[in-house]
């Protein structure tokens, strides 16, 4: 069991973001706060609550409606019920604390009249289990704790795996490394690892799994380069391109950078590095500093050529365009409530008209590496089949690794797809 000292004000702290993320607002955004108004003691609890809160959203939600006696709280409260809802059940802190807490954090909150009603929904909560168990079965959002159109479309897509995937969804997420082979091995990398009191595993060429997530400056020459954060999943990408020497490359949605400097540090290549958001291409150029990388990186809109193109074809292109994140949402839980049905055919119309202008620059008998973190068809194969259609001779070929295109979340990697496109000569 935790220390309660500074459970009141994190549950205060955590349940303004979640209310602010409950109406729109992105957990990145929220992120970037919290990293820079917190102290290193503060943001661990606060963090935990946020992420969980959201993890559970579809759950915590259905428990605190069933268990309200005067119906709905106003946004304040009941974004504080539902995070310690979560602390409860997390099994972090003793249940009286949390009671205890959560009635502090009104105080907090400037909710004082609340406090008996928090303290008597809370109490509700360890007393009454068979009624709630009831609810959270009879309703998909609680019991997957995923929307209902995403269950929906899980369901369709993978009739035999679509709970696993969605179980998937609701773990904390997996801490991989990449070992940048130009300076050190994987193996004298694990020894490292090893000799810092971690405890890592294998998976991959260049990919390590840590058995506990630990701040990048608990790595081992993480400042010097020697090695990367990136999904397992992710790090399938550079491989499939199958590099030589001297290849023109194009990352065409870089940031932040992952995937161009994993390129680069495969193979020589001459890298054309963009991304539409002028800031992030800030992170892939830090990125690739600090892994001692070069390549021409700039802000631009990949489905205009006309405005960033010199004419000369590339051999190689990597196309990670931008999706629902679905296979991410283990790292990303606000998106699964974020999202809507609808948003997932604008997202298609925005891949197929980037895979269109991406298709002119490259070269013949060159290859296209489209890529999405997305579990859903209508990303997938849907727009990969309807480019293919209209397009006279493109043709897509198997991958290299001869593995599915379609990597379902798991204990090693999140959720890919991989597609690979080849131009005739």
């Amino acid at each position: 069991m935790k220390a309660s000292a500074q459970l009141a004000p994190a549950l205060c702290g955590a349940s303004r973001i979640v209310a602010r993320i409950a109406t729109g607002k992105s957990l990145a955004e929220e992120r970037a706060v919290i990293d820079v108004e917190t102290s290193d003691s503060a943001r661990a609890a606060l963090i935990d609550i946020v992420h969980g809160t959201l993890r559970r959203f579809g759950r915590v939600h259905v428990m605190t409606r069933v268990l309200s006696s005067r119906g709905r709280a106003e946004p304040a409260l009941e974004s504080l019920l539902w995070c310690a809802v979560y602390a409860l059940e997390s099994g972090r802190y003793a249940h009286y604390t949390v009671v205890d807490q959560a009635v502090r954090a009104c105080g907090l909150l400037e909710r004082w009249s609340a406090k008996g009603y928090v303290n008597a929904v809370l109490r509700a909560l360890v007393r009454d289990r068979e009624s709630l168990d009831k609810a959270i079965a009879a309703e998909p959002e609680a019991r997957y704790q995923h929307p209902a159109w995403w269950i929906d479309v899980l369901r369709a897509a993978y009739p035999e795996r679509w709970r696993a995937i969605l179980e998937a969804g609701n773990e904390h997420p997996l801490m991989c490394l990449r070992v940048n082979r130009r300076r050190t091995s994987l193996e004298k990398y694990l020894e490292r690892v090893s000799m810092a009191g971690l405890r890592a595993r294998r998976v991959g060429d260049a990919g390590l799994i840590l058995d506990e997530p630990v701040p990048v400056e608990r790595l081992p020459g993480f400042a010097q380069g020697e090695v990367s954060v990136q999904d397992a999943g992710a790090q399938r990408a550079a491989a499939l391109l199958q590099l030589s020497a001297g290849h023109r490359v194009l990352d065409a949605c870089a940031a932040p950078g992952g995937k161009s400097a994993h390129l680069l540090e495969l193979a020589d290549v001459r890298l054309t590095a963009i991304d539409i958001d002028p800031q992030r291409c800030k992170r892939v150029e830090q990125t690739l500093d600090r892994l001692g990388l070069a390549a021409h990186v700039s802000a631009a809109d990949c489905t205009r050529p006309v405005d960033w193109w010199d004419g000369a074809p590339f051999d190689r292109v990597l196309a990670d365009v931008p999706c629902s994140s679905s296979g991410v949402v283990r790292r990303h839980p606000d998106l699964k409530w974020l999202r809507r049905a609808s948003d997932l055919a604008a997202f298609a119309a925005r891949q197929a008209s980037m895979l269109d202008a991406l298709w002119q620059v490259l070269a013949a008998d060159g290859k296209l590496l489209y890529v999405t973190c997305s579990m859903f068809p209508g990303e997938n194969d849907d727009v990969v089949s309807a480019f293919l259609a209209r397009t006279p001779g493109a043709r897509r070929v198997l991958l290299p690794d001869g593995a599915p295109a379609q990597w379902l979340p798991d204990s090693e990697h999140d959720g890919f797809f991989y597609a690979l496109i080849e131009k005739p000569a």
